[in-house]
Order: structure tokens, then sequence, then C-alpha cells
């Protein structure tokens, strides 16, 4: 598909005065937003264009990447569903950036999307000192607000590559 998607994610900038959980979750849907919108008005071609050798990261690789991030942290770590990888397998890890031809943006946004949906809902019925199924890679618990602490800390770091992505794309800058 060679079209131009158009924006579909509002960003909202979080407000400067609230609670601790309203924080963080509008920090993590700021930063969730910030991703999408790096994607807008880009075409097929455009979110697979690599970074620059010998990185083969890309903007769909990136979307594809934090879905399984939200899967993973979110239903397998917090709630302990189980979830097998959308994307990722035992041959290529990587699979989530490693996109194929036959792999689209529109079904990486709709998973994604569905993954926050979902982690959305399962965040909602704990309290931020709830501890978590999972533990991180060294085997410590962790609770919800670790888990948003993590995943605020993730689009972070890879909406800096977005950045990046996307100004070699089209030459776009900006937050």
């Amino acid at each position: 598909m060679t079209t131009e998607r158009v924006a579909s994610v509002p960003r909202v900038d979080p407000a400067t005065t609230t609670g601790e959980r309203e924080a963080l979750e509008q920090w993590l849907d700021y930063h969730r937003a910030t991703l999408a919108s790096k994607c807008e008005g880009l075409t097929d071609a455009q979110l697979r264009t690599p970074s620059a050798p010998p990185s083969d990261l890309n903007l769909l690789g990136l979307v594809r990447h934090m879905a399984e991030v939200e899967r993973g942290w979110f239903r397998k770590a917090l709630a302990d569903e189980p979830a097998p990888w959308l994307y990722s397998t035992d041959e290529d890890i990587d699979r989530d950036i490693h996109a194929t031809d036959e792999d689209t943006y529109e079904e990486a946004f709709a998973t994604w999307q569905k993954e926050i949906a979902h982690a959305r809902s399962l965040a909602a019925a704990r309290e931020l000192d709830d501890v978590a199924a999972g533990r991180t890679r060294n085997g410590r618990p962790i609770n919800l607000r670790w888990i948003y602490l993590h995943m605020i800390e993730e689009y972070a770091r890879h909406n800096g590559h977005a950045d990046l992505l996307r100004e070699r794309v089209d030459g776009v800058t900006g937050d």
C-alpha cells in the first residue's frame, strides 16, 4: 500500500497537577500517542525504511514491537494470561522488527491498539501497589506502578528512535 495515513491518535499533554496514578496513565498515553504521531502521513515504504546500516529498525517494526511490549508487561507479567507472542518466534526473536512484505501497518496498528485497550482494562482493575504475577528478568517482584514506569521508559526510548527514523524518512522533526 502506498497511500498516506491520516492522524489516528490524539496526543494530549499530561496534566501538571494531578495524582500519581493519573500522572502515570497520562504520561503513558502521551508516549503511546507520540509513537502513533511519528507514523502519521507516511506510506508503507516509508514506514519500512530502516534507520541506518547495520540496523534494520523501522517505524512499522517499532509499532509491532510496542504491541509485543504491551502484551508482555500487561497480559503476561501483570495478569499472568496465557498470551503467545504476536510476532516474535524462536527462529526470529526480533520478528516484530523484521516485517515481511505481507505484514501491514494497518494490521500492526490495529493489533497495537487492541493490546493498549486490553492493558488499560487490566490495569484499571488493580491498584498501583498490587504485585504482578510476573517478575523482572532477574526474578524481582514488580507491581503495577513499576510496570507503568517501565512502560513510560520503554516508549520514551523508542520514541527517540522514532524521532530519528521519521527525520530520516521525510525530514520531519519535533516532539
